[in-house]
């Protein structure tokens, strides 16, 4: 982390000169400046002020000529707005940053230490294929592991299947009560079988014959007792599903590490327990009187109703207990059958055999949209009662909704009259594999149009990246408390804040060192990157592993995704300035290093964001 390197030899060097002059210790900041303003700057004398009784400005005065620049420091003075502003020694600092970026492992943090994180994300009803409003949840949960993975956690990916609700006893109706045949028609996936006839098609008959209910009803019980017909047809039907569901999740570019049922939670008896570890140390007590009179009750919250029944608040606080070790865990694990491709070992739970495991976390992150916020801070509250990690230990990470442009919805299949907002049950949705197929054809034939001589092999290869960086990118560059609002137009343009802007900048960088008379000379020197366009490209270089672990600490994939798109203005900036190929001597050298550089970089920052960058495009 070579600008990290620099902001603490500035920290070190503020502090010998406070205790050199006697001041009292205080917590300040180090951090970049802004343009303009040095290579970092520090609040220290606007926090002294103060108890010293003097300006900022004296303060800053003081301190600057009490400190000792030396190492990556170069000079250190006050600016009469009271900052103390450092000038990096940038010959020793570029030769840094370059020698370092294009090293295995550049970026990587350690502020994880080890520590064990669990991130459920995914967790779609079985009884449907996944649309594009399910892939934000999906992406961002795959890029917050990815990031906590780079800034050194040890991560498990759960994808919780909830193959016991109310929309699966809806397709078991319609396949046992109502007629719908076992087997799509011509060849149909059978998630979108499912989804687009069978639950639909069950609900609209619902709504019709109001006797059905009791059906639905009944056919819920027999689910969740297990040792039914009914839960027989559902176990085959959604594990039917479920494997369509992964496919689509494989051609994103995501895995797992676990896949857990909750049939078998529900039959696990860990309710039971966690309910009766809730009353023994008081947090669930007996209401006897008022409204809830008969009802068990966490706060102002209903964990048992009055007739018995769990609420479905009560349901998620097990789970999550077992996601933190707080519980025996009653379950077996074993591989999923087929595994998953070019990703690590994918198991699943059973109640019957398998070996034991250990999946328990310090931490559990779980990905819900916000609709989901009031019962995920109940969940949070309970958990971190009972949990010694405290508050902190379960975390719900939301986001908003997506929804189609009124363009993109009618190029895709769906008249709407304005914005497309997802619902499965009335079969107003865009499948995921809709999108992803028209962005792949899309994508295939720009890529074709530039590339006339590409290999169909290394076309298909390179439209599948382009496609799958699309829509990961749009999922997570803005924030995740902000509606997306996707559009095939704007997503795919090779200018603007998009991937395939990213994307085409790395192949840019891949076609100047192809074109280069050898390698790139790991020695050439840097002090002849004197313009300011080199240098901001320099400095951002030297941020990546800065940039990882404030992403880390924030949950907040919008921070590498906007760092990428920094990236790769920077070096469009000093590329359309600057002559590479052809600059000769040390200035090219230095130049080819440091396009090389930023091919790694951002190549390895991309791959954070599940983006893989093509040499061509």
């Amino acid at each position: 982390m070579p600008y990290g390197r620099l902001l603490e030899e500035a920290d070190r060097i503020i502090r010998d000169a406070l205790d050199k002059l006697g001041y009292p210790e205080v917590r300040f900041s180090v951090e970049p400046s802004r343009e303009g303003h040095g290579d970092a700057s520090s609040n220290v004398a606007f926090l002294l002020a103060g108890e010293l009784r003097l300006s900022p400005r004296e303060v800053a005065a003081a301190v600057a000529g009490s400190c000792r620049a030396g190492g990556l420091v170069l000079s250190v003075e006050a600016h009469p707005s009271g900052y103390l502003n450092m000038r990096a020694d940038w010959d020793r600092l570029a030769g840094v940053i370059l020698a370092e970026c294009v090293r295995e492992g550049y970026g990587s943090g350690s502020s994880g230490a080890g520590a064990r994180v669990s991130v459920e994300h995914t967790s779609v009803n079985p009884n449907k294929a996944l649309h594009i409003g399910h892939v934000r949840n999906i992406v961002v949960g795959d890029v917050v592991s990815r990031i906590l993975r780079k800034a050194g956690h040890t991560v498990r990916v759960l994808n919780y299947i909830d193959d016991s609700g109310l929309q699966v006893a809806d397709v078991v109706l319609g396949f046992t009560r109502l007629g719908f045949a076992a087997e799509p028609p011509g060849g149909e996936k059978f998630d979108a079988y499912c989804g687009d006839r069978v639950y639909v098609g069950t609900t609209r008959e619902c709504e019709k014959d109001p006797s059905l209910q009791e059906a639905r009803r009944e056919i819920l019980r027999e689910i969740e007792r297990g040792d039914t017909e009914s839960a027989r047809v559902a176990e085959r039907v959604t594990r039917r599903v479920l494997a369509a569901q992964l496919q689509t999740c494989w051609n994103l570019g995501v895995r797992y590490d676990l896949l857990n049922y909750e049939s078998q939670i529900v039959r696990s008896g860990l309710w039971g327990r966690a309910f009766e570890r809730l009353k023994r140390e008081g947090l669930a007590t007996l209401e006897t009187g008022g409204e809830n009179a008969g009802c068990w009750v966490m706060g102002e919250k209903v964990i048992v109703r009055s007739n018995g029944t769990a609420t479905y608040m009560a349901k998620d606080i097990p789970y999550a207990a077992w996601k933190l070790g707080l519980l025996e865990d009653p379950f077996g694990y074993e591989e999923y059958p087929g595994g998953q491709p070019g990703g690590p070992t994918l198991y699943q739970s059973t109640l019957e055999g398998g070996r034991p495991m250990d999946f328990a976390a310090e931490r559990v992150i779980t990905v819900i949209d916000t609709r989901q916020a009031s019962l995920q801070k109940a969940v949070s509250e309970a958990v971190s009662r009972i949990s010694p990690g405290g508050e902190g230990s379960y975390v719900h990470l939301g986001y908003e909704a997506v929804t189609l442009s009124p363009g993109t919805a009618g190029q895709l299949g769906m008249d709407t009259g304005g914005r497309a907002q997802m619902s499965g049950r009335r079969g107003i949705y865009i499948g995921a594999d809709a999108v992803y197929e028209t962005l792949c054809r899309r994508a295939a034939a720009e890529t074709a149009k530039r590339n006339p001589g590409m290999d169909a092999r290394t076309l298909e290869a390179v439209s599948r990246a382009v496609a799958v960086g699309t829509i990961r990118y749009e999922m997570i560059r803005q924030d995740l408390g902000r509606a997306i609002v996707f559009d095939l137009e704007r997503s795919t343009s090779l200018e603007g804040d998009t991937a395939p802007y990213l994307l085409y900048s790395h192949a840019r960088a891949c076609r100047i060192l192809e074109k280069a008379p050898g390698p790139p000379d790991r020695l050439a020197d840097p002090a002849v990157l004197e313009s300011g366009r080199e240098r901001d490209l320099i400095r951002l270089l030297g941020m990546y592993g800065m940039v990882v672990e404030g992403a880390s600490a924030n949950l907040s994939p919008k921070v590498v995704a906007r760092y990428c798109h920094d990236l790769a203005v920077a070096f469009n900036a000093f590329y359309e300035s600057s002559r590479v190929i052809g600059a000769g001597g040390p200035l090219e050298n230095a130049r080819l290093r440091l396009v090389d550089g930023f091919g790694a970089v951002i190549r390895d920052a991309l791959g954070i964001l599940g983006i893989e960058a093509p040499v061509r495009m």
